[in-house]
């Protein structure tokens, strides 16, 4: 085997890791929008839970302000 051909074999080789990590980087970049739009929908969620059990937080206490004291 001339040298030529194991070099032309490790660029081949080394373009095919190149290959691979190109698309993993693209899925990772894929993945990673996925996760950011889940984040905020996600803390849109506890806003909305938290503005929910404010709201009753206040009903409860109004309600135990207007029980008559004993």
């Amino acid at each position: 085997m001339g040298y030529s051909f194991l070099m032309q074999k490790e660029l081949d080789s080394l373009g095919q890791k190149i290959q691979l990590t190109a698309e993993l980087c693209q899925r990772l970049r894929k993945e990673n929008q996925n996760l950011r739009q889940e984040l905020v929908a996600a803390q849109q969620k506890v806003k909305l839970m938290s503005a929910r059990l404010d709201e009753a937080k206040s009903r409860v206490e109004t309600l135990i302000d207007s029980l008559p004291a004993q």
